[in-house]
């Protein structure tokens, strides 16, 4: 009788199961959450054409082939060759037109004139159509410029105030004698023409 009882306890104790821990089915579940929510991810994106290879910009690739270039067509800096100051252009429906830049220099020029009593005032302007730093290299050289410009000015004589080029010729000088002193300190001048914005002698 008593080991019939033991034997019924101890098939009932065989029959019963342990309960499942509820960490693990609690994990379980997030695992399978996150793979679903994943999976739903990346089938939208590649869904969306989010993986297939971006189309390249026809004007991007241009720039690029074209490399150191000048200007382009809108009129925007670039270098030259050489790494020199490149030419600055804008849209023509015709052809490609410079674009023209100005610089007054500020302080007038006051010299006397050779073998006479007058003396010569003037103000200078100067134009180029390369890019900006043409005039930074003439702001950088301000007071050498002044001396070369006014070693110019001080060789005109009284007699050469009547001919008829007069201001034409000068202005040349002036010119040149700037883009010789550019090319000596920066490698480059890019002065194209002088313009006097006043002239006075007496």
């Amino acid at each position: 009788m008593a080991e019939a009882a033991v034997e019924e306890v101890a098939e009932e104790g065989a029959g019963e199961k342990k309960p499942r821990n509820p960490i693990v089915l609690i994990i379980v579940g997030v695992v399978g959450l996150l793979v679903i929510l994943a999976s739903t991810v990346v089938g939208t994106l590649f869904i969306t054409g989010f993986f297939n290879p971006k189309p390249v910009d026809p004007e991007h690739a241009e720039a690029a082939a074209d490399g150191q270039g000048g200007k382009d067509a809108k009129g925007k800096d670039a270098k030259g060759k050489d790494g020199k100051p490149g030419k600055k252009t804008k849209e023509s429906p015709e052809m490609q037109r410079f674009e023209y830049t100005y610089l007054q220099i500020e302080r007038e020029f006051l010299v006397n004139l050779s073998g006479s009593k007058k003396v010569m005032s003037v103000q200078l302007a100067v134009m180029t159509h390369y890019d900006d730093r043409v005039f930074e290299n003439v702001k950088k050289h301000e007071f050498a410029l002044r001396s070369v410009i006014m070693d110019v000015m001080r060789q005109t004589q009284e007699a050469d105030l009547a001919k008829p080029d007069f201001r034409k010729d000068l202005g040349a000088k002036i010119r040149d004698a700037i883009n010789t002193l550019l090319e000596k300190y920066e490698d480059f001048g890019g002065i194209e023409d002088v313009y006097f914005t006043n002239f006075i002698v007496q």
